[in-house]
């Protein structure tokens, strides 16, 4: 089996939820050899079949584990593996301590992936979807960021940052939108065509204007005080990676962590929260951002920037960018109505930024 390099595989209405081709079954099985594990049962729990990753929950002698297959190369896994340890050994983290194998080793190389193994922690479960569950969720979210300060990934590993990634991801958003406007004009007949096309201008309004005041924030100063100084980002964040334990919040599935600045994380976690409630809510995403900033103090200036990252089109843009890939199919009555969603809930977006955006000036 030394030959085989893992492939994403194909589901369909054919196969069950957690299908694996059997040879990753096989290499899983190789990969527990390394381990010093009596092995009772193995039971798939997610899969990633578009992209060749999966998870197995493992009942041993010992406990229970978790076996990861890690999608990503196997250098940028390093960086993640590297990351996890760091914040278990070192800075006592509450995220899963990883278990090493026979020969010491934190992982094992299969199939041209990185597998490991870790503890499984038990009990863990959601926070409540109520402003006192979205604050437990902030406030570990900020502890994290704050114990991950210092991380040096190991000399292998290949460096994962998105510290100097904002303006190009910015340019790329304002960009995308004219593409949008384009495929819409292109597909008159589809059902989402006409809303997509009334209300792109004022999207694309929005992301000129946050670009803008974008350039006349701390930025490029922030990004001058590098990598180790601001930590890592979990960049998955939300309500089923932040779990309640015995002892307090643990944050799993660490895969996708990177530099950057930690207000990242918190905007996705706000404009998504929001997102579930249909509604922008000034006392939710003020108590969030109050919550996170008792772990991990947020400064005036990170502030402003946190402010300017809210104010993007982000859920627009996240939603729609799909149609650049099979127009035909996303322009449907569904993606008609999503918008619909979107723009009711950015309208209730503006009155409570222009409430909160003055809360930082004169702190500090």
């Amino acid at each position: 089996m030394k030959d085989i390099v893992i492939e994403p595989w194909l589901v369909d209405e054919t196969t069950h939820e957690f299908f694996i081709p059997e040879y990753i079954i096989q290499l899983a099985e190789e990969v527990l050899k390394n381990y010093d594990l009596s092995v009772q049962n193995m039971q798939i729990v997610t899969t990633k079949p578009d992209k060749g990753g999966a998870i197995w929950k493992l009942e041993t002698k010992s406990g229970p584990k978790s076996l990861k297959l890690l999608h990503r190369r196997p250098t940028r896994s390093l960086f993640s593996l590297g990351a996890q340890e760091y914040l278990v050994e070192v800075r006592k983290a509450r995220v899963p301590p990883i278990v090493k194998t026979k020969d010491e080793k934190s992982y094992v190389e299969a199939g041209g992936k990185l597998w490991f193994v870790a503890e499984w922690i038990e009990p863990l479960t959601p926070v409540t979807k109520d402003l006192e569950g979205a604050r437990k969720l902030c406030y570990a979210l900020g502890e994290f960021h704050r114990l991950s300060k210092g991380y040096v990934p190991p000399k292998q590993a290949e460096m994962a940052s998105r510290l100097h990634k904002w303006p190009k991801n910015y340019e790329k958003m304002i960009t995308k939108m004219s593409w949008f406007r384009n495929i819409a004009k292109y597909y008159p007949e589809m059902p989402a065509s006409p809303p997509l096309l009334e209300v792109v201008d004022r999207f694309e309004e929005q992301a000129r204007k946050g670009m803008e005041r974008f350039l006349q924030s701390s930025y490029v100063e922030f990004v001058k005080q590098g990598t180790a100084h601001w930590g890592l980002v979990h960049q998955d964040y939300g309500w089923s990676n932040g779990q309640m334990g015995a002892d307090g919040m643990w944050i799993i599935d660490l895969d996708g962590v990177a530099f950057d600045l930690p207000i990242r994380d918190l905007r996705k976690l706000i404009s998504g929260t929001m997102a579930d409630l249909y509604k922008w809510d000034a006392t939710w995403v003020r108590e969030m951002i109050l919550a996170y900033h008792e772990a991990n103090p947020i400064t005036p200036e990170l502030y402003e920037l946190l402010m300017i990252d809210l104010a993007m089109p982000n859920e627009f843009y996240k939603n729609m960018k799909e149609v650049v890939y099979e127009p035909e199919i996303f322009l449907n009555e569904q993606t008609a109505q999503l918008i619909q969603t979107i723009v009711e809930t950015d309208q209730s977006k503006w009155p409570v930024l222009a409430e909160i955006e003055n809360d930082w000036k004169g702190v500090g």
